[in-house]
Protein backbone atom coordinates (compact mmCIF):
# COMPACT_ATOMS: atom_id res chain seq x y z
CA UNK A 1 0.00 0.00 0.00
CA UNK A 2 1.32 3.45 -1.22
CA UNK A 3 0.97 6.20 1.56
CA UNK A 4 0.44 9.53 0.25
CA UNK A 5 0.58 12.92 2.51
CA UNK A 6 -1.95 15.65 2.01
CA UNK A 7 -1.23 19.32 2.50
CA UNK A 8 -4.02 21.28 4.45
CA UNK A 9 -4.63 23.80 6.54
CA UNK A 10 -6.26 23.48 10.10
CA UNK A 11 -9.25 25.52 10.05
CA UNK A 12 -12.75 23.80 10.69
CA UNK A 13 -13.60 24.21 7.07
CA UNK A 14 -9.82 23.40 5.87
CA UNK A 15 -10.06 19.77 7.65
CA UNK A 16 -13.65 19.32 6.17
CA UNK A 17 -12.15 19.68 2.72
CA UNK A 18 -8.98 17.64 3.66
CA UNK A 19 -11.08 14.69 4.94
CA UNK A 20 -13.36 14.98 2.08
CA UNK A 21 -10.91 14.61 -0.41
CA UNK A 22 -8.79 11.66 1.71
CA UNK A 23 -12.08 9.95 1.79
CA UNK A 24 -12.31 10.59 -2.26
CA UNK A 25 -9.17 9.26 -3.00
CA UNK A 26 -9.04 6.18 -0.59
CA UNK A 27 -12.55 5.17 -2.33
CA UNK A 28 -11.44 5.10 -5.82
CA UNK A 29 -7.76 4.04 -4.80
CA UNK A 30 -7.97 0.78 -2.65
CA UNK A 31 -3.81 0.63 -2.41
CA UNK A 32 -3.59 4.04 -1.08
CA UNK A 33 -3.62 5.51 2.30
CA UNK A 34 -3.69 9.28 2.97
CA UNK A 35 -2.15 10.79 5.97
CA UNK A 36 -2.92 14.65 6.66
CA UNK A 37 -0.23 17.33 6.98
CA UNK A 38 -1.92 19.75 9.33
CA UNK A 39 -0.18 23.30 8.48
CA UNK A 40 -1.01 26.36 9.87
CA UNK A 41 -0.94 29.21 7.58
CA UNK A 42 0.21 32.83 7.92
CA UNK A 43 -3.38 33.82 6.51
CA UNK A 44 -4.76 32.03 9.72
CA UNK A 45 -3.00 33.33 12.69
CA UNK A 46 -3.17 36.73 11.21
CA UNK A 47 -7.25 37.37 12.33
CA UNK A 48 -7.10 40.85 12.82
CA UNK A 49 -6.19 42.62 9.28
CA UNK A 50 -7.99 42.28 5.31
CA UNK A 51 -5.76 39.97 3.70
CA UNK A 52 -4.75 42.74 1.39
CA UNK A 53 -2.89 44.01 4.41
CA UNK A 54 -1.09 41.07 4.68
CA UNK A 55 -0.18 39.90 1.54
CA UNK A 56 -3.59 38.85 -0.05
CA UNK A 57 -4.67 35.01 -1.09
CA UNK A 58 -1.26 33.70 -0.66
CA UNK A 59 -1.49 33.83 2.61
CA UNK A 60 -3.42 30.92 2.89
CA UNK A 61 -1.48 28.45 0.54
CA UNK A 62 2.78 29.71 0.78
CA UNK A 63 3.12 27.06 3.85
CA UNK A 64 1.34 24.36 2.34
CA UNK A 65 3.60 25.14 -0.77
CA UNK A 66 6.78 25.17 0.93
CA UNK A 67 5.93 21.66 2.84
CA UNK A 68 5.75 20.32 -0.51
CA UNK A 69 8.84 21.81 -1.74
CA UNK A 70 10.24 20.34 0.82
CA UNK A 71 9.48 16.73 0.42
CA UNK A 72 6.82 16.93 3.17
CA UNK A 73 3.48 16.35 1.13
CA UNK A 74 2.62 15.32 -1.98
CA UNK A 75 -0.61 17.09 -2.53
CA UNK A 76 -2.16 19.96 -1.62
CA UNK A 77 -5.98 20.96 -1.21
CA UNK A 78 -7.08 24.28 -1.31
CA UNK A 79 -10.01 26.31 -1.38
CA UNK A 80 -9.45 27.53 -5.29
CA UNK A 81 -10.76 30.92 -4.52
CA UNK A 82 -7.50 31.54 -1.91
CA UNK A 83 -5.00 30.16 -4.85
CA UNK A 84 -2.89 32.81 -6.94
CA UNK A 85 -2.69 32.53 -10.47
CA UNK A 86 0.81 32.28 -10.05
CA UNK A 87 2.32 28.53 -9.13
CA UNK A 88 5.51 28.37 -7.55
CA UNK A 89 8.10 26.06 -9.84
CA UNK A 90 8.07 22.60 -9.41
CA UNK A 91 4.17 22.20 -8.53
CA UNK A 92 0.98 22.54 -10.91
CA UNK A 93 -2.40 22.79 -9.71
CA UNK A 94 -4.25 20.07 -11.95
CA UNK A 95 -6.98 19.52 -11.12
CA UNK A 96 -10.35 21.10 -9.62
CA UNK A 97 -13.41 19.30 -8.20
CA UNK A 98 -17.12 19.48 -8.76
CA UNK A 99 -18.01 23.02 -8.02
CA UNK A 100 -20.74 23.42 -5.07
CA UNK A 101 -23.14 26.11 -4.34
CA UNK A 102 -21.15 29.78 -4.93
CA UNK A 103 -23.29 31.63 -3.70
CA UNK A 104 -22.74 34.41 -1.04
CA UNK A 105 -25.90 34.69 1.88
CA UNK A 106 -26.63 37.30 4.00
CA UNK A 107 -27.14 36.48 7.64
CA UNK A 108 -28.90 38.47 10.76
CA UNK A 109 -30.49 38.21 14.06
CA UNK A 110 -32.45 41.21 13.10
CA UNK A 111 -33.64 41.51 9.84
CA UNK A 112 -35.14 39.53 7.45
CA UNK A 113 -33.28 39.97 3.97
CA UNK A 114 -30.89 43.00 2.63
CA UNK A 115 -34.08 44.92 2.06
CA UNK A 116 -35.36 45.32 5.06
CA UNK A 117 -31.95 46.27 6.41
CA UNK A 118 -32.85 50.25 7.41
CA UNK A 119 -30.77 53.21 6.80
CA UNK A 120 -27.72 53.32 8.28
CA UNK A 121 -27.13 49.17 9.42
CA UNK A 122 -23.77 47.99 9.97
CA UNK A 123 -23.06 45.11 7.63
CA UNK A 124 -20.11 42.90 8.16
CA UNK A 125 -17.24 41.73 5.55
CA UNK A 126 -13.48 42.48 4.57
CA UNK A 127 -14.01 41.40 1.45
CA UNK A 128 -13.48 44.02 -1.02
CA UNK A 129 -15.40 42.87 -3.43
CA UNK A 130 -18.76 42.46 -1.61
CA UNK A 131 -18.08 45.45 -0.35
CA UNK A 132 -18.51 46.86 -3.53
CA UNK A 133 -21.38 45.23 -4.57
CA UNK A 134 -23.47 45.78 -1.48
CA UNK A 135 -22.91 49.48 -1.53
CA UNK A 136 -23.20 49.95 -4.94
CA UNK A 137 -26.73 48.57 -4.23
CA UNK A 138 -27.47 50.11 -0.80
CA UNK A 139 -24.82 53.09 -0.25
CA UNK A 140 -26.51 53.82 2.87
CA UNK A 141 -25.33 51.04 5.03
CA UNK A 142 -22.01 51.26 6.60
CA UNK A 143 -19.46 47.99 6.32
CA UNK A 144 -17.19 47.48 8.75
CA UNK A 145 -14.47 44.69 8.75
CA UNK A 146 -14.79 41.37 10.14
CA UNK A 147 -12.50 38.98 10.61
CA UNK A 148 -12.02 35.86 12.45
CA UNK A 149 -12.87 32.32 11.49
CA UNK A 150 -16.26 31.24 10.51
CA UNK A 151 -17.41 30.77 13.80
CA UNK A 152 -16.13 34.08 15.90
CA UNK A 153 -17.82 35.53 12.61
CA UNK A 154 -20.61 34.46 13.28
CA UNK A 155 -20.06 34.75 17.28
CA UNK A 156 -19.78 38.52 16.48
CA UNK A 157 -22.88 38.69 14.80
CA UNK A 158 -25.06 36.39 17.51
CA UNK A 159 -23.19 38.97 20.22
CA UNK A 160 -25.17 42.27 18.25
CA UNK A 161 -21.36 43.80 17.14
CA UNK A 162 -23.33 43.42 13.79
CA UNK A 163 -26.86 44.09 12.30
CA UNK A 164 -25.97 41.32 9.57
CA UNK A 165 -22.90 39.89 7.72
CA UNK A 166 -22.16 38.54 4.01
CA UNK A 167 -20.30 34.98 3.88
CA UNK A 168 -19.56 32.13 1.34
CA UNK A 169 -22.87 30.05 1.02
CA UNK A 170 -20.88 26.66 0.88
CA UNK A 171 -18.47 26.80 4.31
CA UNK A 172 -21.56 27.16 6.25
CA UNK A 173 -23.80 24.82 4.86
CA UNK A 174 -20.94 22.35 4.72
CA UNK A 175 -19.95 22.61 8.76
CA UNK A 176 -23.91 23.09 9.49
CA UNK A 177 -23.71 26.60 10.90
CA UNK A 178 -26.81 28.51 9.23
CA UNK A 179 -29.51 26.33 11.41
CA UNK A 180 -28.12 28.60 14.51
CA UNK A 181 -29.07 32.18 11.94
CA UNK A 182 -32.81 33.25 12.35
CA UNK A 183 -32.39 35.03 9.21
CA UNK A 184 -31.07 34.06 6.07
CA UNK A 185 -30.79 35.20 2.34
CA UNK A 186 -28.78 33.53 -0.41
CA UNK A 187 -27.88 36.03 -3.04
CA UNK A 188 -28.10 35.44 -6.29
CA UNK A 189 -25.03 35.26 -8.90
CA UNK A 190 -26.43 38.71 -10.11
CA UNK A 191 -27.17 40.65 -7.00
CA UNK A 192 -23.76 39.43 -5.41
CA UNK A 193 -20.82 38.01 -8.24
CA UNK A 194 -18.49 35.45 -6.22
CA UNK A 195 -14.88 35.88 -6.08
CA UNK A 196 -12.51 33.71 -9.19
CA UNK A 197 -12.96 29.99 -7.97
CA UNK A 198 -15.54 29.83 -4.97
CA UNK A 199 -16.80 26.65 -4.00
CA UNK A 200 -14.52 24.48 -5.97
CA UNK A 201 -11.53 22.57 -4.00
CA UNK A 202 -7.96 23.17 -6.24
CA UNK A 203 -5.73 19.85 -6.04
CA UNK A 204 -1.86 21.06 -6.42
CA UNK A 205 0.55 18.42 -6.49
CA UNK A 206 4.39 17.97 -7.16
CA UNK A 207 5.34 17.57 -10.60
CA UNK A 208 6.88 14.49 -11.84
CA UNK A 209 5.32 12.08 -10.09
CA UNK A 210 2.49 10.06 -12.38
CA UNK A 211 0.66 8.16 -9.77
CA UNK A 212 0.42 11.54 -7.88
CA UNK A 213 -0.65 12.92 -10.71
CA UNK A 214 -3.48 9.61 -11.89
CA UNK A 215 -4.57 9.87 -7.83
CA UNK A 216 -5.64 13.81 -8.57
CA UNK A 217 -6.99 13.69 -11.77
CA UNK A 218 -9.43 11.16 -11.10
CA UNK A 219 -10.96 14.45 -8.59
CA UNK A 220 -10.84 16.61 -11.48
CA UNK A 221 -14.15 17.69 -12.80
CA UNK A 222 -14.09 18.94 -16.65
CA UNK A 223 -16.89 21.47 -16.41
CA UNK A 224 -15.80 23.02 -13.19
CA UNK A 225 -12.05 23.37 -14.69
CA UNK A 226 -13.29 25.38 -17.61
CA UNK A 227 -15.63 27.64 -15.64
CA UNK A 228 -12.84 28.03 -13.44
CA UNK A 229 -10.03 28.13 -15.90
CA UNK A 230 -12.05 31.38 -17.53
CA UNK A 231 -11.94 33.16 -14.43
CA UNK A 232 -8.08 32.76 -13.36
CA UNK A 233 -7.19 33.76 -16.93
CA UNK A 234 -9.17 36.79 -16.44
CA UNK A 235 -7.53 37.72 -13.23
CA UNK A 236 -4.41 36.84 -14.37
CA UNK A 237 -4.47 39.08 -17.42
CA UNK A 238 -5.72 42.06 -15.69
CA UNK A 239 -3.60 41.67 -12.98
CA UNK A 240 -5.98 41.63 -10.14
CA UNK A 241 -5.32 41.35 -6.57
CA UNK A 242 -6.81 41.26 -3.46
CA UNK A 243 -6.58 44.93 -2.47
CA UNK A 244 -8.95 45.96 -5.64
CA UNK A 245 -12.27 44.98 -5.75
CA UNK A 246 -13.03 42.03 -8.26
CA UNK A 247 -15.47 39.42 -8.91
CA UNK A 248 -15.49 37.24 -11.33
CA UNK A 249 -17.44 34.31 -12.26
CA UNK A 250 -18.82 31.70 -14.79
CA UNK A 251 -21.24 29.20 -15.07
CA UNK A 252 -22.14 26.50 -17.34
CA UNK A 253 -25.84 27.00 -18.01
CA UNK A 254 -26.91 24.15 -20.46
CA UNK A 255 -24.49 24.47 -23.24
CA UNK A 256 -23.60 28.15 -22.96
CA UNK A 257 -21.18 29.64 -20.22
CA UNK A 258 -22.13 32.95 -18.44
CA UNK A 259 -19.22 34.76 -17.54
CA UNK A 260 -19.89 38.14 -14.85
CA UNK A 261 -17.04 40.23 -13.62
CA UNK A 262 -16.95 43.40 -12.25
CA UNK A 263 -14.31 45.74 -10.74
CA UNK A 264 -14.88 49.23 -9.19
CA UNK A 265 -13.91 51.27 -6.32
CA UNK A 266 -14.93 49.74 -2.82
CA UNK A 267 -17.48 52.65 -1.80
CA UNK A 268 -19.27 51.03 -4.53
CA UNK A 269 -19.08 54.03 -7.14
CA UNK A 270 -17.04 53.95 -10.73
CA UNK A 271 -18.34 50.13 -11.63
CA UNK A 272 -16.98 48.41 -14.72
CA UNK A 273 -18.75 45.70 -15.05
CA UNK A 274 -19.65 42.92 -18.04
CA UNK A 275 -21.56 39.70 -18.40
CA UNK A 276 -21.21 37.70 -21.57
CA UNK A 277 -23.48 34.50 -23.05
CA UNK A 278 -21.05 32.23 -24.89
CA UNK A 279 -21.79 28.85 -26.24
CA UNK A 280 -19.14 25.99 -24.24
CA UNK A 281 -17.54 25.22 -27.56
CA UNK A 282 -16.61 28.60 -28.51
CA UNK A 283 -15.23 29.89 -24.91
CA UNK A 284 -11.44 29.33 -25.45
CA UNK A 285 -9.79 32.53 -24.51
CA UNK A 286 -12.94 34.12 -22.79
CA UNK A 287 -11.43 34.97 -19.65
CA UNK A 288 -8.38 36.63 -21.35
CA UNK A 289 -10.62 38.37 -24.30
CA UNK A 290 -12.37 40.12 -21.63
CA UNK A 291 -9.30 41.25 -19.40
CA UNK A 292 -8.34 42.73 -22.74
CA UNK A 293 -11.30 44.24 -23.78
CA UNK A 294 -11.86 45.87 -19.87
CA UNK A 295 -8.19 46.57 -20.34
CA UNK A 296 -8.66 48.75 -22.85
CA UNK A 297 -11.89 50.48 -21.45
CA UNK A 298 -9.51 51.83 -18.67
CA UNK A 299 -9.50 48.79 -16.17
CA UNK A 300 -6.60 48.76 -15.20
CA UNK A 301 -6.44 52.82 -13.93
CA UNK A 302 -9.48 51.96 -12.43
CA UNK A 303 -8.07 49.18 -10.56
CA UNK A 304 -5.21 51.53 -9.58
CA UNK A 305 -6.92 54.10 -8.24
CA UNK A 306 -9.57 51.50 -6.53
CA UNK A 307 -6.65 50.17 -4.59
CA UNK A 308 -5.55 54.09 -3.72
CA UNK A 309 -8.89 54.35 -2.19
CA UNK A 310 -9.37 50.80 -0.44
CA UNK A 311 -6.46 50.93 2.15
CA UNK A 312 -5.69 54.35 1.81
CA UNK A 313 -4.85 54.81 5.88
CA UNK A 314 -2.69 51.71 5.53
CA UNK A 315 0.05 50.05 3.50
CA UNK A 316 -0.23 46.27 2.26
CA UNK A 317 2.62 44.22 3.45
CA UNK A 318 3.79 42.24 0.93
CA UNK A 319 4.85 38.31 0.68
Amino acid sequence: MRKITLATRVSDLALWQAYYIKGKIEETFLDVEVVLNKIVSNGDKILDKPLALIGGKGHFTKELEDAMLAGEADIAVHSLKDVPTYIPQGLELVSVTQRQDQSDVFLSHKYEDLNALPKGAVVGTTSLRRRMQLLKQRPDLKVKDLRGNVNTRLKKLKEGQYDAIILAWIGLERLDLLKDVPFKQKLSLDMMIPPMGQAALGIEIICGDDKIREIAMSLNDERTFICTQIERDFISEIGAGCSAPVACNAVIDDENIIFRVMIGFSDGTNIMQEKIVKKITQCSGLGLDLAQKMIENGAMKLLADAQKLAFKDEMPQRL
